[in-house]
C-alpha cells in the first residue's frame, strides 16, 4: 500500500524562537494527515461521532525528531497503515522536506472508542474493509 500524503507549509506560528518547527507541532501535522487520510477512505470523523458515537484517539505515539524544518518549508506528511486489529490501528507517519530528508518520524496507535465512555469499539466497517493489511 502506497503511503497517503498531504503537503503542509511551515508557517511562522509553527516555529520556535530559533526559527525551526516547535517539536509538538509535528503532532499537529500528523493529526492533520490522519484526518485527511480517513476522509480519503470515506470516513468523516464528525459524521462518525454524530451517527455512531465513536471516533479515533491516539493511544500511543513514538516519535523520532531528526531534522528541524524551518519557516516556509513545504513538508510532505505521510500516513502508512502498518497493522489493523479489531479496535485499533498502528500507523507509520513521516514529515519530509522537499529533498526527501525526514524531519520527524512516528509510529502511532489510533484506537477507536465510544465517545460516551471512551471504551474501545470495533473499527467502523467502511474503514476496516478498505484496509487490507
Amino acid at each position: 500500500m502506497t503511503p497517503f500524503s498531504i503537503p503542509v507549509r511551515v508557517y511562522y506560528e509553527d516555529t520556535d524562537r530559533g526559527g525551526v518547527v516547535y517539536y509538538a507541532n509535528y503532532l499537529r501535522f500528523f493529526e492533520r494527515a490522519r484526518t485527511e487520510w480517513l476522509r480519503s477512505l470515506g470516513v468523516h470523523q464528525e459524521r462518525l461521532a454524530a451517527e455512531a458515537g465513536t471516533g479515533f484517539v491516539v493511544a500511543r505515539a513514538e516519535i523520532d525528531f531528526r531534522l528541524g524544518a524551518r519557516l516556509d518549508d513545504l513538508l510532505t506528511v505521510t500516513v502508512q497503515p502498518l497493522e489493523k486489529k479489531r479496535t485499533y490501528l498502528w500507523l507509520a507517519q513521516e514529515a519530509r522536506l522537499a529533498d526527501g530528508r525526514v524531519c520527524a518520524a512516528a509510529r502511532v496507535q489510533a484506537a477507536c472508542v465510544r465517545h460516551s465512555d471512551m471504551r474501545p469499539q470495533p473499527i467502523p466497517e467502511p474503514l476496516a474493509a478498505r484496509l487490507d493489511l
